[in-house]
């Protein structure tokens, strides 16, 4: 991938390599775990294992932010099970980076895997103080309000 359009700090990845996975985790420990207080064996699951995890970092090398997109028979039971719908999950932005544009940055990292892959939209469960961050993107949520982690979500969905 490369530098995110627009005045975000950073450089958008795909976190092929072992240093950029455990970056990413650092950055979920940091956000959702510290920060969040979800207990840790909430935050890491399975999915894990089989998901593209993109990375945000500063010119620097710095890591800044996180996601991952979970595709095929993963993203099923997030998904509903429909054929050509990826799953875009655990987005993270460290405290120092946020309102810098790093979060969009990673979302449409995330669409470019999700259309890389021949996916046609990404669904996501977004805590709901940040719906409105997820609608500016071309989101729309759908279904009732649920807990998760025992924070508030709201499932969206976003055709590409």
């Amino acid at each position: 991938m490369s530098p995110s359009p627009g005045p975000s700090p950073c450089v958008v990845r795909v976190a092929d390599d072992p240093a950029d996975r455990e970056a990413c985790f650092a950055v979920r420990k940091e956000v959702f775990v510290v920060e969040q207080r979800v207990p840790e064996d909430l935050e890491y699951d399975a999915y894990d294992a089989g998901a593209v995890h993109v990375l945000a970092v500063r010119e620097d090398g710095q890591p800044l932010g996180a996601a991952r997109l979970l595709y095929g028979e993963a993203a099923g039971a997030k998904t509903g099970g429909e054929a050509g719908v990826g799953s875009l999950g655990r987005l993270a932005v460290v405290r120092a980076a946020r309102g810098l544009g790093v979060g969009v940055a990673l979302v449409r990292g995330v669409e470019d895997v999700a259309r890389a892959r021949g996916l046609t939209s990404v669904d996501l469960h977004a805590q709901t103080h940040a719906l409105g961050f997820y609608e500016r993107l071309g989101y729309v949520a759908y279904g009732p309000e649920f807990p998760d982690a025992g924070i508030p979500h709201r499932a969206m969905r976003c055709s590409l």
